[in-house]
């Protein structure tokens, strides 16, 4: 049993405040502590109750907690500490599966019931906390990061079908991992263990009620948005330590900063600029939000240098192969804010539910194509001859526009899983050596693509692309991203506009209340239009990247050339066919590189965490 302790070691970073197991016979249980609500010993982990039978380790916020503990109080609870973790072990021991239904949070959570040695997983509605664990003949092992159940020294077999999504969208979509061996809980999901049975069961699933707030009219529906989002950030406030919130300078975060500072008037708010990428630069209007409400507010200023010196921290971090670019912003921002803070609140979640992003407006006009689209389709031939680069205004809207022309050719499902990615599935194929070919799984990957797209219909209608959005990039890009980068440095990251409450509300609206022709977010833009300095408004939308073009024709072209993707490790190696790897290069060092530089990074990635885990 000495592995529990070693695999909590492991996440360290995740909670540096305390550590402790509980072994027996044939239990072990390990935690991690980040104190935030009751610093003291008694909110310490593993948690048992008071006739020693439920033992509980819990990583997360339940922020309902106080309500909760009050009606467990009234039941004739006692309590001895003013701990979540405390209410939600006894809401458990009342109300089993049930008490999930009734947390207003974020969480992973395993309860041990010693007597009948069995054990209940859950996992939160969204996923914003992670939860991996493996099941086979003699043993049941989960943790919050799959470094954990590496300690255990598991079978390492890579799950092609998993390298192959990974190559078409640069990270790999729940339930499966890396390995075959290992999976993720599904969000909304929960696990029944017990001698050698495991049950999976779902507690949540979004309810799809689109159009039942058409009967409240749009005045009312914004004053209605307003007073959830307020009430989910005055919720998400509740702290026994610093907390602050991120502020990109975008709406999203802008709103948060605003209901947050209403309600605690020292906040202090974090963002990072880049001096030397002008084009990604948005601190000019995170000052105005932060002089606007009267933050305190921090900028950290940062060199192309400054990103760069973190990319083997950001590559380290990872125990899974995951190529989202701007995990070096989140981890650099992260890193910065938790030497004045241990919370920050964050604007996450709100693209996703209220479509804010470029492909969603490019979803939109082909639900309502007319003669522009058209256009763009026809033109697609001669566009494909000008130089494509998401590094520049011009050739990026060229970039957008012959994806867009592509996009128009597919069907539904087809077009989504295209624009969800960087690869389209012969590209990825083609990356892989006969080898490797020969073993993946064509059937088991159409199987989880099929489940990914299962939300959208030959006639796809906004609401289907969000909920795909929900189900498939939410949890397995953005939050992992968000979770990962934060915890390695031992912050807390919460998210207002994933308040369930919010989520079903928003849910409930009609389409063209989040999007139409000339604006996305509608009516999150809207709603706060009389609270938000004006200059936020009818600005581009930039997204959060990181200048990988540059230095994979500079500081980190030998790390590219000379060793990772070098055609020896290729060959070595033996999961990848040299020539295609070499094509990427080629076009990488072209006039015309296109999208090559995110492909680049999924391979580097890859590569590293494959040196370092296997």
């Amino acid at each position: 049993m000495i592995h529990v302790t070693t695999a909590t070691l492991a996440l360290h970073k995740r909670g540096p405040d305390f550590h402790d197991v509980y072994l027996d016979e044939f239990v072990g249980l390990g935690h991690r502590r980040l104190s935030i609500i009751d610093t003291s010993a008694a909110g310490n982990q593993p948690m048992w109750d008071v006739e020693n039978r439920y033992a509980i380790v819990f990583n997360g916020e339940i922020f309902n907690y106080q309500e909760l503990k009050k009606e467990l109080e009234e039941d004739g609870v006692s309590f001895k500490s003013s701990s979540d973790t405390e209410v939600l072990l006894n809401l458990f021991i009342r109300e089993k599966e049930n008490c999930l239904q009734r947390l207003n949070g974020f969480f992973s959570f395993c309860i041990y019931d010693k007597k009948d040695q069995t054990f209940f997983v859950a996992r939160d509605r969204y996923g914003i906390k992670p939860l991996l664990y493996l099941f086979d003949e003699d043993k049941f092992l989960f943790g919050s990061e799959m470094k954990a159940i590496i300690e255990y020294g598991i079978d390492k077999e890579i799950d092609h079908a998993s390298l192959f999504a990974y190559l078409q969208l640069n990270y790999i979509p729940a339930p499966a991992t890396i390995f075959g061996s290992v999976k993720k809980l599904m969000p909304g999901h929960y696990l029944k263990v017990s001698y050698k049975k495991i049950e999976t069961h779902c507690y949540y699933t979004i309810p799809i009620s689109q159009g039942k707030a058409d009967t409240i009219n749009y005045d009312q529906v914004k004053e209605k948005l307003k007073t959830l989002l307020e009430d989910s950030v005055q919720r998400r406030l509740i702290s026994d330590v610093p907390l602050g919130a991120f502020l990109s300078g975008g709406i999203d975060s802008s709103v948060i900063t605003a209901l947050a500072s209403k309600h605690k008037p020292d906040l202090h708010t974090f963002s990072i600029g880049f001096r030397d990428e002008k084009f990604f630069d948005e601190t000019t209007y995170a000052n105005l939000v932060a002089k606007h409400f009267k933050t305190d507010h921090t900028v950290f200023s940062l060199t192309n240098n400054d990103l760069l010196a973190h990319v083997n921290d950001v590559l380290d971090c990872l125990d899974e192969p995951f190529a989202d670019s701007s995990a070096l912003n989140v981890y650099i921002l992260s890193k910065e804010s938790r030497k004045h803070t241990t919370v920050a609140l964050s604007g996450d979640g709100a693209d996703e539910l209220l479509a804010g992003y470029n492909k969603h407006a490019a979803f939109h006009r082909i639900i309502n194509k007319g003669w522009q689209e058209n256009l763009i389709g026809s033109l697609a031939p001669v566009l494909k001859t000008l130089p494509q680069s998401r590094n520049n205004s011009f050739g990026n809207k060229i970039r957008q526009a012959i994806r867009f022309a592509e996009g128009m050719k597919l069907n539904s499902k087809e077009r989504y899983w295209q624009w969800a990615g960087f690869a389209k599935e012969p590209e990825a194929y083609s990356l892989l050596s006969e080898s490797a070919k020969g073993k993946l799984d064509h059937q088991e990957f159409t199987k989880r693509k099929q489940e990914q797209l299962k939300f959208i219909s030959s006639n796809e209608s906004i609401q289907e692309i969000l909920l795909a959005d929900m189900s498939l990039v939410l949890p397995n890009d953005m939050l992992m991203k968000v979770d990962l980068m934060s915890m390695a440095n031992s912050l807390e990251v919460r998210v207002p506009f994933l308040d369930y409450r919010v989520v079903d509300f928003i849910f409930s609206l009609p389409d063209d209340y989040k999007i139409n022709r000339s604006i996305r977010k509608r009516i999150l833009q809207d709603a706060f239009r009389d609270v938000l300095p004006v200059e936020l408004y009818n600005r581009p939308k930039k997204g959060f990247e990181v200048p990988l073009l540059k230095w994979f024709r500079t500081e980190l072209k030998s790390l590219i050339m000379d060793d990772l993707l070098s055609e020896k490790t290729i060959r070595e190696q033996g999961i990848f066919y040299y020539p295609e790897i070499e094509k990427l290069k080629l076009q990488l060092m072209s006039s015309n590189p296109q999208d090559v530089h995110a492909r680049i990074w999924g391979l580097i990635v890859f590569q590293w965490w494959w040196r370092k885990h296997l």
